[in-house]
Formats: C-alpha cells, structure tokens, sequence
C-alpha cells in the first residue's frame, strides 16, 4: 500500500518547482502586458480562500487545502496564459502526486484550480469557491506594473483606480461582500463593470455555493 504524505502550505510556499513557476509566469504575463500576477497574487489568493473557508466553519485541512490552492492556481501561466487554469490544474497534478499528497486532496485541489478562470470557470467543491471569490477580488494599484499604461489600458485604469478593497464574510448575515473604493477620476465605476461583470457573476455563483449571497460595494454604494 503507497504512503501518503501531510502536505502542509508551509511545504508548498518553500517548494522551489512551485517558486520558479510562479515567478516566471509572472514574467511571461508581463511581457504581453498583464498585470502582476506573482507572489503577492498568490499569497493574497491563498490567504483569502482560507479566511472564508475558516469563517464558514469548515475543518481545518479543507481551509488548508483551499490555501494550497489559491497559492498554486496561477502556476499555469509559466506555459502560457490561454487555458492557464488547465495546464495549471495538470501541473499541479504532477507536483502534488510527487509530494505523495493523498489523492482526494489532490483531486479538490486540481478541481479548484482547473475552475478558476470565469471562461470555464464553475465552483465544484468549497476549495473552488474559496479560491474563485479570492482571486477575483484581488483588484488593487500596486497589480499595475507600467504607470504609463493606465489612461490607454482598461485593465490596468481599473486596477490602479482602486484605493482600497477587502473580502469579507459574514457568517450570520450568509453574506460576502467585495467592498471596494475607486478614485472615479482616474476610472468612472461603469468601466469597472465593463470589464468585471463576468467575474462578479462568477463570484455570485461560487458565493451560493457556499450558501452566501454575494455583495459588491464599490464607494459605500451596494451595486450588487
């Protein structure tokens, strides 16, 4: 009978395949003009995904599992951005069977990553939910890499636009709420919709998932 291994999230942040990957998608993303999408994006994606698995009272090793996930799911972009969550999903498969991870772990967790992307994205498990409301309300100033860009770039004027945002949950209230501020100088609020109204759909449905309902607040006002 093989052994499996208690793959912990301190394994993975100091796993250098996974280091390398993260670090050199992020690279190839920049090339072609997106925004960053490295460690700071992975850490805030697997910190966030824990924290509602963990406020929703889930048990321990799913919250940990849901932060493994969040870490890893952009690794994908290391072959190209086109089906990174697929390609991403495959190669987690690979380096989490080599670290001997039990393989229902596995399969929550290559499930999660796989259905991450809002083009094909659906929230299968609570892993997936986690991770899908984490890493679409990762909207920031400092994901911006060229300053330059912002009045040219619809992507990047709605990143940089943003003062402040937070996920929060409450258990009591079945609620999540992407609560944001934008400077509505730099992107008025109907350019953020133009380009986030899939992924906020998307957030609505993992949400429900979770048996919450999802709120966007953008500027004190609730859109959503």
């Amino acid at each position: 009978m093989e052994k499996y291994s208690h793959v912990t999230l301190d394994d993975i942040l100091h796993n250098e395949e996974i280091h390398a990957y993260i670090e050199n998608g992020n690279e190839n993303l920049g090339v072609i003009g997106f925004t960053e999408h490295g460690f700071a994006h992975a850490k805030r994606s697997s910190n966030y995904a824990s924290y509602i698995l963990q406020t929703l009272n889930y048990d321990a090793r799913t919250c940990e599992l849901a932060a493994i996930a969040g870490y890893m799911h952009d690794i994908g972009n290391v072959v190209n951005r086109s089906n990174h969550a697929q390609s991403g999903a495959l190669m987690a498969f690979d380096i989490l069977n080599r670290l001997h991870m039990p393989p229902d772990e596995v399969a929550l967790i290559v499930a999660a990553i796989g259905n991450h992307d809002e083009g094909t994205a659906n929230a299968v498990n609570p892993v997936a939910a986690a991770l899908i409301l984490s890493d679409k309300g990762d909207v920031r100033r400092t994901r911006v890499r060229d300053r330059e860009t912002v009045h040219a770039d619809i992507h990047d004027r709605v990143n940089y636009a943003v003062e402040r945002a937070s996920t929060e949950v409450d258990e009591e209230k079945k609620t999540v709420t992407l609560n944001i501020t934008i400077d509505t100088e730099i992107c008025p609020v109907m350019e953020y919709f133009e380009i986030f109204m899939t992924r906020m759909v998307l957030c609505r449905q993992a949400a429900k998932y979770l048996g919450l309902q999802f709120e966007l607040i953008i500027n004190d006002t609730r859109l959503l």
